[in-house]
């Protein structure tokens, strides 16, 4: 409802701080999966029809292909070189891809369970952050900041390495691992503040060092195939974190060859119209538009992109 409500607002916002009318755009790109169907939906139908009315060109961009491109506009002229290993971290994703070209990527880990962006979400409100004006995820992060001195209670184990020694993320057993102690010890409220900075603390590090575990092995993946991989490209919500940037470019300094790790803006590290526009240019230079019937995808796989595929829809 929410998307329905604010989503003629937010066209013409953008077009009022761009300084231009619809007959100055060239081209209408969108987000077109994977996703929520009913969000995708507002916005696909909003996309076709002012295309349509218009006589614009349309293109259906795939979002995590989108995070994945960021840095070839926003780390110009030092863009990374194909091939490339991006991390995809935010609410919906937790992934390491190959990025191959512009439109051929290959999974090589994700989740079995959840996203590390719903996770950090989810301890976040288990620990009863505030977040005013800010995500639950961003939240987190704050709090572990904070000067004071931590101790963890007693009877508080070590969180678990889960999918060790694969190429696969787990992420639900971090949560449950600080529910399971909220649930035998007396909720939250009898959780002292140096105790609650503990574990928050100790959670932002497991969850960290899982990504850091799993990149090594995605590294040592590329070289057995013969890859040379030069750079890393993290992206998505959680890419916004600075602990975890802090902590990526430590570990790809003891690379057995170099990588260099790429970040975006932290302001375009989270969903963002400009990403989509950006991921969408290659095709528009190339002719390649989508026609008025394009829908939604709310399940598809970043593989299928070099498939060819653009107008196979999947129920939503």
């Amino acid at each position: 409802m929410a998307h329905q409500r604010n989503m003629p607002f937010a066209a013409k916002r953008a077009l009022d701080e761009a300084g231009i009318n619809i007959s100055q755009v060239d081209g209408i790109a969108f987000t077109r999966g994977p996703g929520i169907g009913g969000c995708l939906g507002v916005s696909c139908n909003a996309a076709k029809t002012l295309a349509a009315v218009h006589s614009k060109p349309i293109v259906g961009v795939h979002h995590m292909q989108a995070h994945a491109l960021t840095p070839l506009l926003t780390s110009w002229p030092d863009i990374p070189s194909f091939p490339f290993l991006t991390l995809l971290v935010s609410g919906g994703h937790t992934l390491v891809v190959l990025v191959k070209s512009l439109t051929s990527f290959k999974i090589l880990a994700t989740t079995r369970d959840e996203s590390i962006g719903r996770t950090f979400d989810k301890v976040s409100r288990m620990l009863q952050l505030s977040w005013d004006g800010i995500g639950p995820g961003a939240a987190l992060e704050r709090f572990c900041a904070n000067p004071e001195q931590g101790s963890l209670p007693d009877g508080f184990s070590p969180f678990p390495r889960p999918m060790h020694g694969q190429l696969a993320f787990s992420y639900a057993s971090l949560h449950s691992h600080v529910e399971r102690y909220l649930h035998f010890n007396g909720g939250i409220e009898a959780v002292t503040l140096p105790s609650k900075l503990a574990i928050a603390r100790n959670f932002q590090l497991a969850a960290f060092s899982q990504l850091e575990d799993k990149l090594q092995l995605a590294l040592q993946w590329c070289a057995n195939q013969s890859l040379d991989i030069r750079h890393l490209v993290v992206s998505g919500g959680v890419a916004s974190n600075s602990l975890l940037r802090e902590r990526l470019n430590a570990c790809l300094e003891k690379a057995s060859s170099p990588v260099s790790v790429i970040f975006p803006p932290p302001s375009l590290c989270t969903d963002n119209a400009v990403m989509i526009a950006w991921a969408s240019m290659h095709r528009f230079l190339a002719g390649d538009h989508d026609d008025y019937s394009i829908n939604p995808r709310a399940k598809w796989s970043i593989e299928e992109l070099d498939l060819k595929d653009d107008h196979k829809d999947v129920e939503t």
